[in-house]
Formats: structure tokens, sequence, C-alpha cells
């Protein structure tokens, strides 16, 4: 299995599979680097017990100075700013300067607004992202005016278990019930260019469920999906990485566009259907993240 040392994600940012680990878990942050997710939540809040938040901390800190990760996308989610931990968890995060701030239970412009200031004031890289966790009734709600409140604001995760837990939505197969919001996440996000990680799947040991929950948030728009174990890793990084078979229909629209009758051509006709110059953007874009991800996979 590929070790996470030394790749450039550049050009392509892949968030197929983002492993939630509690940052209080000293064994899981040391496996991390062994495995072949494309982001690490390095988890402060729900996961980590109020005795357990300063030696979380310390943890981290430690991480970052002694071994940091290279080639994972490294986030780590934050107590909120009005809990009596958020302070010190986001002085932490401008110390170590992760990839990514995670924020909690956002449901207002104003807390990804706070979050930003305070970076920016501590002078923090630009490049230091946010990503807002949509796990409530008015997050979800207000998640298109959430999707616009900072540049730096790159990702929704969606939280389904508070969001069940508040709304009373029971937990069942296919997520029928849930599947309204959950789109209505997924289109504001799109509508402001950012990613969309959908919710973890609670039970690791199912993994035809699993499967399942990943084929359906693939089709639904979702860049990827937030885990707990790394049991799943696997299956996430297969069903939103870019399909075989599509890779192959996408090369077959290059070769036939890059014929000398079509290179002028903004349609043609291809094995009986319309294509469009767009598709062939589209195309050069799915087969340059395969080949990107092969790449990556076979490096020492």
């Amino acid at each position: 299995m590929t070790s996470l040392t030394d790749i450039n994600f550049a050009p392509f940012r892949f968030r197929r599979s983002v492993l939630s680990v509690p940052a209080s878990n000293q064994r899981a942050l040391e496996k991390i680097r062994t495995l072949d997710c494309d982001a690490v939540i390095f988890d402060l809040e729900d996961s980590v017990a109020p005795e357990k938040k300063a030696e979380a901390r310390e943890n981290l800190r430690r991480l970052f100075k002694d071994n940091p990760l290279q080639g994972v996308e490294r986030v780590v989610r934050i107590n909120a700013l009005d809990t009596q931990f958020g302070k010190a968890d986001m002085d932490l995060a401008v110390e170590i300067s992760p990839d990514v701030v995670l924020v909690p239970k956002v449901e207002q412009v104003a807390q990804i607004q706070s979050v930003a200031d305070i970076l920016s004031e501590a002078g923090a890289p630009d490049d230091l992202a946010i990503w807002a966790m949509i796990e409530t009734p008015k997050g979800v709600l207000n998640a298109s005016a959430i999707g616009a409140a900072d540049e730096r604001l790159q990702c929704f995760v969606v939280g389904l278990n508070d969001l069940r837990k508040e709304t009373g939505v029971l937990s069942q197969p296919g997520r029928g019930y849930l599947v309204p919001w959950l789109m209505q996440i997924v289109l504001a996000g799109r509508a402001h260019g950012i990613d969309i990680i959908d919710s973890v799947f609670n039970d690791f040991r199912d993994t035809e469920a699993l499967e399942a929950e990943c084929r359906q948030g693939r089709v639904m728009g979702f860049s990827g999906k937030m885990l707990i174990h790394p049991a799943q890793i696997e299956p996430a990084n297969r069903h939103f990485g870019p399909d075989p078979e599509a890779v192959k229909d996408a090369e077959t629209i290059i070769a036939a566009f890059a014929k000398p009758e079509a290179r002028h051509l903004n349609v043609i006709n291809l094995n009986g259907q319309m294509v469009e110059r767009l598709h062939l953007v589209e195309a050069e874009k799915l087969v340059a993240k395969a080949k990107f991800l092969t790449e990556r996979k076979n490096a020492p």
C-alpha cells in the first residue's frame, strides 16, 4: 500500500476518503501515515472527552512538529468558538498550521467569518482553508448563505448523526427521508464552487451497506465520504474515484476530437451520439485525474 510521503497533490485535490481520527487516540495517529486516505480529520470535538481535550491538542502539536504528514490533506476539527475549548483549539491551529480548520455545527455565516478573521489576524497562510460541518436543521436551511461566507471556505461536511437526532428522522437503508436535505446541501455547495463530503456510515463491519451508501453518495454528487475506520477507505476511494469505464469513454472522446476532420468542430457524431467540445474538456480532466491517481498510487 502506498505510504503517504512526499506526494504532491497539485494540480488536483481529491477528497474521496476523509478519515476522522480522535486526536486523543495516539495509536490511531501513529497509524495514519500507512493509510491510503485523501484527507484526515484530527478531531478535537465530539470524539474527545472534555478531560482529554488538552492531551489531544498536545498530541497534535507533537505530531505536526516531529513528523508532519505529507501527501494527505490535514484537517483539524475544532470545538465551537463559543465553548470553553474553542479558543485553545484555534490557538493550536494557528501554531501548527494544518491545511484546514473544520468548524462544527455551522448554522450561521458569522461562525465561518469569525474563524476566518482569527486566521487572518494571526497571519495564517492564505491557503489555510476552512471546512464547515452542516449537521443541524438551521445549517441545512442556511447552507447557501454559508457557502458564500468567506473565500477560505472550501468544503461542506455533512453530519447526519446530529441531524437525525435533532429532526427525529430514523436511520434507514437508502436514507430516503434525508435525501432532500442532502441534495439541498449538495446544491448549495456546488453553487459556490465548494466540495461536499458525505456523512459517516456508522457500522464499519457492514461492508455491503457501506458500498451501497458510497454508490448513492457518488450518484448524488458528493465529492467523497467521511469515514470512521480504515477498512472504509478502499470502498470510498473506489466509488468516488474515476470510474474505469468512464475513463475509457473519455479517452474515446479525446481521440475523436484529435482527428484532423474534427479539430475545428464544436460538435461531432460519436457512435451515434452528439458530443460537444465541452464534453472534451470534461474528458480531458477525467483522464488527467485518473493518470494522476495512478502515478500517486505507484509512487515509492
